[in-house]
């Protein structure tokens, strides 16, 4: 099904980060004008806003288009209130043993399975079939070798947020998982939890 203007700036600037008028006119292929038309009633609706951005010399500042709260809201969000109820509920009726006990469950259900999936013998290729199986479960992943040469894993979305922001240790099994899963040395840089747009990991063979 043919996406609308909307959904498509709202993937585009979920996906690439805040992007001027102008840059999301030239991908969807209409002009800048019809762009920010689209983008005020997209503010209007309280999905997007614009921040100026510093700029040197003198001169308007350029404008950078940002998703709000609800615009990320838009997106998969894995049932956030409902998962962040039964956590908080689990740990209130039976411990926190009872929650770490759960974590360690899904990490060794998710190491098995990936396991599976990703079986390349070279590292590249086992960052691109992570960043694959990531996509399938709805974190918007991709991956490319960096200037240094080291790998990068970014995830511009995560369905499982409220559940992580309830219980940090989610985030944290998933990062032993990546390093045992790609036999590789794996750190995270960014991180939504953190206030990041993305979650990104730097990756380098051990």
């Amino acid at each position: 099904m043919r996406q609308s203007p909307a959904s498509r700036i709202l993937l585009l600037i979920k996906t690439e980060g805040p992007q001027l008028a102008s840059a999301i006119g030239a991908t969807l292929g209409i002009s800048s004008e019809a762009a920010r038309q689209q983008l005020t009633r997209m503010a209007e609706e309280g999905l997007v806003e614009a921040i100026s951005e510093t700029a040197p010399g003198r001169g308007r500042p350029p404008q950078l288009w940002h998703l709000t709260a609800a615009g990320n809201n838009t997106f998969p969000d894995g049932h956030a209130e409902l998962t962040s109820s039964l956590l908080t509920t689990l740990v209130a009726q039976l411990g926190q043993p009872a929650l770490d006990a759960i974590i360690a469950a899904r990490e060794t259900e998710t190491l098995t399975r990936y396991s599976e999936e990703i079986r390349a013998p070279d590292l590249p290729s086992r960052v691109q079939q992570l960043a694959a199986v990531r996509t399938g479960e709805g974190y918007m992943a991709d991956s490319w070798q960096d200037a240094d040469g080291s790998l990068l894993l970014v995830e511009n979305h995560c369905p499982i947020c409220a559940a992580a922001t309830a219980c940090a240790g989610f985030c944290r099994s998933e990062l032993d998982v990546f390093r045992t899963v790609l036999d590789a040395k794996v750190e995270r840089e960014e991180h939504i939890l953190h206030g990041a747009r993305r979650c990104a990991y730097r990756i380098n063979p051990l």
